[in-house]
């Protein structure tokens, strides 16, 4: 028998399988011997009051033993011969998941990739941080895995469709993610863990009858009749059938060949700050109410802030508990920065996105520019605007970005001396809030002030504004038929994940790409086997 409890439980005895038994056997009046096993399916921390508590959620394993739990990822059927397919535009986690639930629908995808494969990624990403080269087309934001492959590879998402979360999660862990993103409220997978599961699902796609196609750029849809029949790429190639564009947010060549060729596109609300660095013993120390930091049975805290400021959110976004900050532009001569953490969060650095809600109506068409492009205009302004600021005429690409202490930017004061950083191009001083538009600013600077009233010692001098962090979502939506995911206008077109303005993470990401493929299949007249 099976039994399902909830316990309140100190950090030791959460860590202990040991204590978390005879806890389970006192809660249920049972002899502890007949408890053959206690599994955590849930479990999060609650650091609100001075004694910081873990909240678990257990089975309870009463005269029987439980299944071993192992990975196992389904056998995929193989896709016929003759197959029906489907172009799928990025190997992100939007399109690796509309092409595995392709493939169960019988039909072969045909994923088209401009970035190369995640292994190969890595030297591309070196050169930026070496030698402030960036490669257009395979950077943190392009490539196999989309921006999440080397941004962290947090499982975080608000959707209330927990059937399709569960089965995310356990598709990641039956190829390679630990058990613990089944269990943890705010599961992570991590940068070092990542780049292996992505690559045994490509494998278990291509196993089953799916194509990839790797440094293969589309640049644009071949339309008839306003149906999409395929796509075009740079290298000269066509590829023929319906099309799920999943090419994440930064992708505004893309954006631009859709405006361009009359396809409708929306402006969408985004937000815009800065990457705000703390050393992680601060925040462990502020979090769990302990001047001796996490001890023994505590991960590295984590800290979530939310405000209003005249009519804005402004708010963390991106928490990364010993994590580091990277460059993430994908185009040289722009300068933006991402966050990201390993598996253990074992860095001296915790680092979060501080950003403010910026809406259309607060964004001014530019001269000569389109209103449905005009956030995208101005998160490039703002990219290029801290670009420049560190380069001098006749030197080499440089990704330095700007930087100052959060003190001196709630007073708006420049910053003489810097403390060291995670970030691997480096820093240098300057008035970063003067960088930002003063509308952004300006209520960021509210925002830090209301944060450290509510968190004492959160606003302090041993932490440091970097930026800009401007890719927090697309700027963009491809609006779409909310019941059959085809764009409005053009069949044959399912734009999907967070570049089509649908999604906000893996997760919810990988979520919009199974509907997204089940949409297409619709289309087709096949159906589930």
């Amino acid at each position: 028998m099976i039994q399902q409890i909830s316990l309140r439980l100190k950090p030791a005895e959460a860590a202990s399988d040991l204590m978390l038994t005879s806890i389970t056997s006192t809660r249920l009046g049972l002899d502890a011997n007949r408890i053959k096993a206690v599994r955590i399916v849930r479990r999060s921390i609650d650091a609100r009051q001075r004694a910081v508590m873990v909240n678990v959620v257990v089975d309870a394993y009463i005269d029987e033993m439980p299944e071993r739990l192992s990975r196992n990822p389904a056998r995929l059927p193989h896709v016929a011969d003759d197959a029906k397919q489907v172009i799928v535009v990025g190997a992100g986690p939007a399109g690796l998941f509309a092409a595995l639930r392709l493939v169960r629908l019988g039909i072969r995808p045909i994923v088209i990739e401009r970035g190369k494969d995640v292994d190969a990624r890595r030297k591309d990403l070196a050169a930026i941080a070496r030698t402030g080269t960036v490669d257009a087309d395979s950077n943190y934001c392009f490539g196999e895995g989309g921006a999440g492959a080397f941004s962290d590879g947090k499982l975080f998402t608000r959707s209330k469709k927990r059937g399709n979360v569960d089965e995310i999660l356990r598709i990641l862990y039956d190829h390679g993610a630990d058990e613990s993103v089944m269990v943890d409220a705010h599961p992570h997978i991590g940068t070092d863990r990542l780049p292996g599961i992505i690559k045994s699902i490509r494998e278990h796609i291509i196993e089953a009858g799916g194509e990839f196609h790797f440094s293969e750029r589309v640049t644009g849809l071949i339309i008839e009749a306003d149906e999409v029949k395929g796509v075009a790429t740079a290298s000269g190639r066509e590829f023929s059938g319906p099309v799920i564009l999943a090419t994440g947010h930064s992708a505004r060549d893309v954006y631009r060949f859709l405006h361009a060729g009359g396809v409708t596109l929306e402006p969408k609300g985004l937000a815009v700050g800065v990457r705000l660095e703390h050393p992680q013993e601060l925040i462990d120390k502020l979090r769990y109410h302990n001047p001796n930091g996490r001890g023994k049975y505590l991960p590295p805290a984590e800290y979530t802030m939310l405000t209003r400021v005249d009519g804005r959110g402004v708010y963390s976004f991106c928490m990364c508990p010993g994590g580091v900050i990277v460059p993430a532009t994908n185009e040289d001569g722009l300068l933006v920065v991402n966050g990201m953490s390993s598996s253990t969060r074992g860095g001296r650095w915790a680092n979060s996105g501080m950003v403010v809600e910026v809406l259309p109506e607060d964004v001014a068409t530019k001269d000569g520019g389109d209103a449905a492009l005009r956030m995208m205009d101005f998160q490039e302004e703002i990219e290029r605007r801290f670009y420049l600021d560190g380069k001098t005429e006749g030197c080499e690409p440089s990704q330095n970005a700007p930087a100052q202490l959060m003190t001196d930017f709630v007073k708006g004061a420049a910053t003489k001396s810097l403390p060291a950083t995670s970030y691997a191009p480096g820093i240098h001083a300057a008035r970063v809030d003067r960088l930002l538009p003063g509308f952004i600013s300006e209520r960021l600077r509210k925002g830090f002030e209301e944060f450290g009233k509510k968190q004492r010692g959160f606003l302090t001098s041993a932490a440091t504004v970097i930026g800009c962090e401007t890719r927090t979502s697309s700027p963009v939506r491809i609006p779409r038929d909310p019941e059959t995911l085809r764009h409005i206008d053009i069949a044959g077109l399912h734009p999907a994940g967070e570049g089509a303005g649908y999604a906000g993470g893996i997760v919810s990401a990988a979520i919009d790409g199974i509907r997204a493929a089940e949409s297409v299949a619709a289309s087709l007249g096949c159906v589930s086997r």
